[in-house]
């Protein structure tokens, strides 16, 4: 599929030993998608329960799969949209970056911001990941930075919603 870039990174994908082989890949439900879906992949013992997360509760997710990530590149997970608004679902931390030279088990960290307790289902698409470039910066100590227009101003500074 041609996404208008001139350079799409290969992020090869791997099944961990439990991951159920009938649940599909990240795949992007829309052409114009920045963000492809991630899977629960629960442990056996889970499956047919599913994981119930209470109010305010988290819980660490498995999607069953381990990622190699190009250098110069990273993975983002981020919550779902949906799952936020109709259930208060997201990821407390995100967006949670998966490191180009990380080859463990990809897993989202899951909270429930709802007031009611909401079941993950086996197979359930949690979260989405987005493939960003991830350039490393070189840092140069400097005695002064140079004058902007903003300067100084912080946290609301530049005015909305009563700052």
């Amino acid at each position: 599929m041609d996404r208008g870039m001139t350079h799409q990174p290969v992020l090869r994908v791997m099944r961990l030993p439990d991951a159920d082989p009938a649940l599909p890949l990240p795949s992007y439900q829309t052409a114009g998608a920045a963000g492809a879906d991630l899977c629960a992949n629960l442990a056996p013992a889970d499956r047919v329960q599913g994981v119930t997360l209470p109010p305010m509760g988290r819980a660490l997710i498995p999607t069953g799969l381990a990622l190699a990530i190009p250098q110069g590149w990273e993975v983002q997970v981020r919550p779902r949209s949906g799952l936020a608004l109709k259930h208060g679902l997201t990821l407390p931390n995100s967006p949670g970056t998966i490191d180009c030279d990380y080859r463990g088990p990809l897993g989202v960290i899951v909270l429930n911001l709802g007031d009611a307790p909401f079941t993950i289902r086996h197979g359930d698409r949690i979260a989405q990941m987005v493939v960003a470039p991830a350039p490393q910066a070189r840092f140069e100590l400097v005695d002064a930075l140079d004058d902007t227009v903003r300067g100084q101003g912080g946290f609301g500074s530049t005015g909305g919603a009563g700052l």
